[in-house]
């Protein structure tokens, strides 16, 4: 059995690489590595059955050999890269997609799609079940990235009514774990790292903004359920215990042992005030919760960190 990732180089498409693998498959891996790194999957390039590959995956894909699977990772995530990228980013959900529905389609595969919670927006209910439609500003500057997978949604499920294709939908909620980078600019990896290094917190808004956040080892124990299942419309996978920001950045200092202040800094526009699953669907079709609890996650994750900060400060 043979996949293609695309944006397998980036934080979730490389640790879907490793589970693949572990799994028994060969795997393709497509990044242009805008947003992924070669660092990533340097520990899988002596593996006869991993192959890497720079493409971007907004130009024609075009992979010889059977093909059994393909998942598409490719897209910048977090607001610092699609506000850097809007223009890339929106290629990669609309062109992206259509190239890599159209390499599942010849090749007789199926396809998993990983969107987004931001598919729910600033959201007036919460927490956010699949048959929610969302609140969210297509023009404003996370429009991009929101629009860009609602789209992709659109265009996955399309293909699976016209074409027959076997397509599946994960909408991935806050994740976190090792492989992030440093300079992410989402929550964890900027509370981490900015107690790392003794500098203070910065925390948007006043804090009481809510996110959910769910080890990358139990995302990929739901989307590997979710490929193999008979589910083809959107499905949540992520953690559904709340926590406030100015809690999780509390956390954090606790946990480094931090003496910097906390800072507060104006809400980018759009950000949105509520951010938890409904993971009823999920429970019941694919028996799948998860497990890792935020205390383990956090310690795995400050241990990277600290590990990645120590090399790059190391005399070369």
């Amino acid at each position: 059995m043979r996949a293609v990732i695309t944006g397998g180089a980036g934080f979730l498409g490389s640790h879907l690489c490793d589970l693949m693998l572990a799994r028994g498959w060969e795997v393709l891996c497509l990044d242009n590595l805008v947003t992924g790194s070669e660092a990533n999957i340097a520990h899988l390039m002596a593996n006869p059955k991993f192959r890497f590959a720079r493409h971007d995956v907004s130009r024609f894909i075009d992979v010889q050999g059977p093909v059994e699977a393909v998942l598409h990772f490719a897209s910048p995530a977090s607001p610092p890269d699609y506000l850097r990228l809007p223009i890339q980013t929106l290629k990669v959900g609309a062109l992206g997609t259509h190239n890599s529905l159209g390499l599942a389609l010849a090749k007789n595969a199926k396809y998993l799609l990983a969107s987004t919670s931001e598919c729910y927006g600033d959201p007036s209910v919460s927490p956010q079940p699949e048959s929610y439609w969302g609140n969210v500003n297509p023009v404003g500057p996370r429009g991009v990235y929101d629009e860009a997978k609602r789209y992709a949604e659109a265009m996955t499920m399309a293909y699976h009514r016209y074409h027959g294709l076997n397509a599946h939908i994960v909408r991935i909620f806050n994740t976190y774990g090792p492989r992030m980078r440093l300079n992410d600019g989402r929550a964890l990896p900027n509370f981490l790292y900015q107690a790392l290094m003794g500098q203070p917190i910065t925390v948007f808004g006043d804090g009481s903004q809510t996110r959910s956040f769910c080890y990358v080892s139990d995302l990929l124990e739901g989307i590997y359920r979710l490929l193999e299942s008979n589910e083809h419309e959107p499905t949540n996978i992520g953690n559904p215990k709340e926590i406030t920001i100015l809690e999780f950045a509390e956390r954090v200092r606790q946990l480094v042992g931090a003496t910097a202040p906390i800072v507060f800094h104006a809400l980018p526009q759009d950000d949105p005030k509520q951010r938890c699953p409904d993971i009823s669907k999920a429970k019941r079709l694919l028996g799948w919760e998860p497990t890792v609890t935020l205390e383990d996650g956090l310690q795995r994750t400050y241990e990277y960190f600290r590990a990645q900060l120590a090399q790059a400060s190391a005399p070369k």
